[in-house]
């Protein structure tokens, strides 16, 4: 149940953080962040829906409204004309910049409220379920 608790209390604060500082939702946040790692600042809509953990309609709806905002592009993949391609833009990475309050509020929430055996803990905890939900590393895996 503390579990539970922490999964259902942890997205509403760091959501609430970044509405104020920066006028993202946390989600909008983590599509900026996943394409601001990747090669070029740039990723093709499917492999962005796999880094996310999102359907393709969730992401093609965020990545419009991005989009619409001036923070992301979208194109036509280069390698698949029928595939398409988003990308980060300046302002996309200029609103990354604008949310330094993110890993202050993330620090605080959790890793400020731990002893450092404890941060050796969960990480170990958090391998070993993701070993069971995410087994081919899909979030977690670095970027080719």
């Amino acid at each position: 149940m503390r579990l539970i608790a922490v999964l259902e209390l942890l997205p509403g604060v760091l959501d609430a953080q970044l509405r104020r500082d920066a006028d993202l939702t946390h989600f909008d946040y983590h599509v900026l962040v996943v394409l601001a790692q990747a090669s070029e600042d740039e990723l093709r809509m499917t492999a962005l829906a796999d880094r996310t953990n999102a359907t393709l309609p969730r992401l093609s709806h965020v990545v419009r409204r991005l989009e619409e905002r001036g923070l992301v592009a979208r194109f036509p993949c280069p390698e698949d004309k029928r595939a398409t391609n988003a990308r980060l833009t300046e302002a996309g990475r200029e609103k990354l910049a604008a949310a330094p309050g993110h890993v202050a509020t993330a620090r605080y929430s959790v890793i400020d409220a731990l002893t450092p055996e404890q941060l050796d803990q969960l990480a170990d905890i958090a391998d070993a379920v993701l070993q069971r939900l995410d087994p081919d590393g899909a979030l977690t895996r670095p970027f080719d």
